[in-house]
């Protein structure tokens, strides 16, 4: 990697790829502000709250989401340059294979890759937080609750809840049934207007409780006004939202799928899926590098702009099959894994096609 040319290629890279960058953040900066500007302006939030607080959080998300686009053209235009000048024709007559030229394209994907997978592991998820804080006082959205109707939990495997509604703010629930299984029968049942969670002892306050109690010969019901239980379940379990995903660290998000099918939450397929997507994510930065380089090297006809043409379509078919995908993994018809690897392996064996295609 000390060779002259491969300086020059990685300095092409780093400077094409900043540009690229830049121009994508400053669009969605300037779109998504006139799309939001009214909002802003009627709730009362000041261009520096709105700077400081959503568009500055917003950029390591925005880098992450456009970083395999800006990396892709970089290469199609760098290694195009390259063909056009004949610099290939000339390096290829010189002894100098195409892997032997990809090798500073792919250093420069492998570092781009990390910097994505570290910013989303562990700088996007602090962003995010802060970002959603803003959004949901100054912008307009539908809920993104994991459970949207009546919640169903089962906290231990004898016990299971259901909520008619939770209040996150006061962590109170709504008209709670709580049952109780002793040997695959029904031996406690709670009918529960109000439950209130106490942070202090870590228990759950019962308010005008319907306690029955199932015995094999008679069965006894009483009411309390007031009943402490140690229900296995915490506020934020009642609480998961789909963007729950992407507030968290790698390491925080094993522990909170963990945590959601504990408590027996449904639609665990969405979360998953973004969840591995996200770790597959920095994979396409090297795909399209790949095919970059390779479609870039068999100098097609119309230049730069035909170079640009076809990265914008292969960015879009790229884009357009994760998404396709997702609501087969949301649904449950495909592994959660397997949604979000396919797209990244059915490309990179296209960029694998085309790189072993490409003359030499």
């Amino acid at each position: 990697m000390n060779t002259r040319i491969d300086r020059h290629i990685l300095s092409r890279l780093a400077t094409v790829t900043g540009l690229v960058l830049f121009m994508l953040i400053f669009i969605f900066v300037l779109i998504d502000y006139s799309e939001n500007s009214d909002d802003f302006t009627d709730r009362g939030a000041a261009w520096g709250q709105v700077w400081n607080d959503y568009y500055l959080p917003y950029i390591p998300e925005i880098i992450r989401l456009v970083s395999p686009v800006a990396v892709f053209t970089a290469s199609l235009l760098t290694m195009g340059l390259m063909t056009q000048r004949l610099e290939w024709a000339s390096l290829k007559s010189a002894g100098v294979s195409l892997m032997r030229i990809q090798r500073p394209f792919l250093v420069f994907a492998g570092v781009m890759a990390l910097s994505v997978s570290v910013l989303d592991g562990f700088v996007i998820p602090h962003a995010t937080t802060k970002r959603l804080a803003f959004e949901r006082d100054y912008i307009q959205s539908g809920s993104d609750r994991v459970d949207r109707n009546t919640i169903y939990r089962q906290d231990a495997p004898e016990r299971i809840l259901t909520i008619n509604f939770y209040s996150p703010g006061d962590s109170i629930a709504y008209r709670v049934a709580g049952y109780v299984f002793q040997e695959g029968r029904i031996r406690h049942t709670y009918d529960v207007q109000r439950m209130r969670y106490d942070g202090q002892t870590g228990t759950w306050i019962m308010y005008d409780v319907r306690h029955t109690r199932y015995d094999s010969v008679e069965v006894v019901t009483q009411r309390h006004a007031e009943l402490t239980m140690e229900w296995n379940v915490q506020p934020r379990d009642l609480a998961r939202t789909t963007n729950d995903v992407y507030q968290l660290t790698y390491p925080d998000v094993r522990h909170y799928l963990t945590s959601l099918e504990r408590v027996g939450a449904g639609n665990l397929e969405m979360p998953k899926v973004q969840f591995y997507g996200r770790l597959w994510y920095p994979f396409a930065v090297i795909t399209v590098v790949l095919m970059g380089v390779a479609v870039a090297a068999r100098g097609i006809r119309g230049g730069t702009g035909m170079n640009l043409g076809i990265g914008l379509a292969v960015s879009f078919l790229y884009l357009a099959m994760m998404k396709l995908l997702e609501p087969f993994g949301y649904s449950g018809i495909l592994n959660p894994f397997l949604t979000a690897a396919l797209p990244h392996l059915f490309f990179f064996g296209v960029a694998l096609v085309l790189t072993v295609r490409t003359p030499r």
